[in-house]
């Protein structure tokens, strides 16, 4: 008795547990989120503390430097920066891929409250923490526009419904308000009239917290009833504002009119944002981890008729740079490259073996087992994405030998007289063992990008076992369904009548062996030339190796493109809009650009930002390095600022943004690697 002969002897069981893995394979693939590439999480924390009106250098000193001196103490950071701006400073700590993010924030915690001393004390909060993911990006921007509404009431309109709405749809992670702040009435203080009736800043404040104070009225109380006192005050108007008594001096009211100027205005000047030339509110939408960004994007893009009838209709509502777009060109392109690898695999089978049964049991054998693959991808919460969708175009070569070898095995029995039955006993009990050692020798050759660590063994854990699970499905099905679909359905060689086709085919291979052997005789007599013909080709593919161009992922054209501006420190706010705008309307003039967002401002007065999405390829005919080589001559002619511009690659989208820097050493191993997987594939 042997692994397979309970198999061969109950084919109805057999094809029930094939129809099992089928089953199970459908449904993880359809539960299988979509993304470009496997993804990365790196434990990154991020620290917040606030202090109103304090200086950079203030801030720098007096806050961030404490919280830095107890950070450092944590076990795990790899990195830890910090910047100090005006009123703000922030902190990020990257931890080690290993580290556990939630310990870490317990640690970032406990560091905050053991700093907490050290820290001045008007700080009006404690330092907030959240954990972040620096890798994950925005799938898509949303820019809300308007020609009449201002731009606080876009930004209230975002913040109080649209952000929410949006928030909501399975798979959007966070939505992240920009280019806008919240209503509010700005008092600009007249600082001679303070001099004047010698009133301090301190003194305006608690005039005006006081007028705000929303807090109990207290109640009326008889024997028989009670009525709570209420009232309204908070002031939303800037007209409610200006008679505010402040102080008293000589006996008169010194109102708020008179030391300052009171307007209705937002909580951030130094804050705006353009979407194709025009001012708008910019909403970023993130995914959550591993979502599928595909699903997300339609379900958002399915949700804005319903928020465009739901506002205002002088507002509008529209989307910009949408990441999915290459991403489903990719998973598209390799899907149909695997349906077509299995195509011509079976075609190869068909030309070969000549026999409809011989060729209809691998063609069955490889589809079930790349789809048994999605079900365990589902389990181990894998992803489609570039990486995993090749791993198994690649393993189509490796999972139909192992089907090939066990029928090439029976039919030798086949045509030596033994009956189908006898044949498959025969057969599988000779060729199992030999199944076995070849996929274990194909799983060996993996265990070193499984060992791999840091993120280039994160990245590539998803590819090698997903071409390991392959293989092990592929080794289970031949040792179960192959031989028993052999006993049921081949024929011995005997009973079988060969046409014409097959006749003169068998000329045409018995042709190809006999030039091979006369090839190969003639190689034997050349040994010394053959020698240096060898010796000549490893050389020769050592110099390409050092020639060709390098790079962690080869550069693709997605049709994305993201810009930084950087001015001088001291620029500012409204000169660095000033360059904003001229720099969308040279984008924008450029006939490749679709649609573009900038922003600047948000805390930083002399950076800002750009998001541009170009015209599908077939329209713009110029590849998006062009594009870039085209617009920095034009770009270069506005003063006193700089924007670099870059190509936008999907490995962002995948979760690794910080690999392209790879070692020699790692190129070397992850070339060895493949190299000796291809070793042992043809040593079989």
């Amino acid at each position: 008795m042997h692994i397979s002969a309970p198999f061969i002897r109950r084919p109805v069981a057999t094809s029930l547990l094939s129809a099992a893995i089928l089953l199970a394979g459908g449904i993880g693939f359809y539960f299988l989120p979509v993304a470009a590439l496997p993804h990365v999480d790196f434990p990154t924390i991020s620290i917040r503390a606030g202090l109103p009106g304090a200086s950079p250098e203030t801030m720098a000193s007096s806050v961030a430097t404490p919280l830095e001196r107890q950070f450092g103490r944590i076990a795990g950071i790899t990195q830890m920066t910090s910047a100090s701006q005006l009123g703000s400073a922030g902190i990020t700590l990257q931890f080690d891929l290993d580290r556990d993010i939630n310990a870490a924030a317990r640690d970032v915690q406990a560091a905050i409250n053991s700093a907490a001393g050290q820290l001045p004390a008007g700080l009006p909060t404690l330092p907030t923490y959240r954990k972040v993911n620096p890798a994950e990006s925005d799938i898509l921007d949303i820019a809300v526009s308007s020609d009449t509404m201002p731009r606080s009431r876009l930004y209230d309109l975002c913040d109080s419904f649209l952000a929410q709405k949006i928030a909501q749809i399975p798979g959007v992670g966070q939505v992240r308000i920009s280019g806008g702040a919240k209503p509010a009435v700005r008092v600009d203080m007249n600082p001679n009239a303070l001099a004047h009736y010698g009133i301090g800043l301190e003194e305006v404040r608690t005039a005006l917290r006081s007028a705000n104070a929303n807090t109990p009225k207290g109640s009326l109380e008889s024997r028989s009833n009670r009525w709570t006192v209420n009232d309204t005050d908070q002031l939303l108007k800037p007209e409610q504002y200006s008679p505010l008594i402040v102080a008293y001096r000589n006996g008169a009211p010194v109102r708020l009119s008179d030391i300052a100027n009171v307007t209705e205005g937002i909580e951030d000047l130094r804050n705006s944002a353009y979407a194709n030339g025009k001012v708008a509110v910019l909403m970023g939408v993130g995914r959550q981890p591993g979502a599928n960004i595909i699903e997300t994007v339609d379900n958002i893009m399915g949700l804005l008729p319903e928020l465009r009838a739901s506002i205002p209709p002088t507002v509008n509502l529209d989307t910009n740079f949408n990441r999915t777009t290459t991403i489903r060109a990719s998973v598209k392109d390799i899907e149909f490259t695997l349906l077509l690898t299995v195509a011509l695999v079976v075609m190869v089978i068909f030309l070969y073996l000549r026999n409809v049964w011989a060729t209809i049991i691998p063609s069955i054998a490889v589809p079930l087992s790349i789809i048994g693959t999605f079900g365990v991808m589902y389990l181990l919460h894998y992803s489609l994405d570039n990486l995993s969708l090749m791993a198994l175009a690649i393993c189509t070569g490796f999972v139909v030998d192992d089907a090939i070898v066990v029928i090439e095995n029976i039919t030798r029995y086949l045509e030596a007289g033994d009956s189908p039955l006898q044949a498959a006993m025969k057969g599988s009990r000779e060729i199992g063992f030999t199944v076995l050692s070849m996929s274990s020798s194909l799983i060996a050759v993996f265990i070193p990008l499984l060992l791999m660590g840091g993120i280039i063994g994160r990245l590539f854990r998803e590819f090698a076992v997903t071409l390991s699970v392959a293989i092990v499905v592929s080794l289970c099905v031949s040792l179960t369904m192959t031989p028993m679909m052999c006993a049921q359905f081949l024929k011995s060689e005997k009973k079988v009548k060969h046409g014409r086709i097959y006749r003169a085919s068998e000329r045409v291979f018995q042709w190809s062996v006999d030039s091979y052997a006369s090839g190969l005789c003639w190689v034997l007599r050349h040994q010394p030339f053959m020698l240096v013909l060898t010796g000549a080709t490893i050389c020769l593919s050592v110099y390409l190796y050092i020639v060709i161009p390098k790079g962690f992922f080869p550069q693709q054209d997605t049709g994305l493109m993201t810009g930084s501006i950087l001015a001088a420190q001291d620029t500012s706010f409204p000169v660095m809009q000033e360059k904003l705008k001229q720099y969308t309307e040279i984008v924008m003039s450029d006939p490749a650009v679709k649609s573009m967002v900038g922003e600047t401002g948000g805390g930083s007065e002399n950076t800002g930002g750009m998001d541009i999405e170009l015209k599908p390829i077939n329209q713009r005919k110029v590849t998006v390095d062009q594009v870039i080589a085209r617009l920095r001559p034009k770009l270069a002619v506005v003063p006193g600022a700089t924007l670099f511009l870059r190509a936008n690659q999907d490995i962002s989208v995948g979760g690794v943004w910080a690999v392209r820097n790879i070692n020699i050493r790692s190129r070397v191993r992850i070339w060895l690697i493949c190299w000796s997987g291809r070793l042992a594939y043809k040593r079989r």
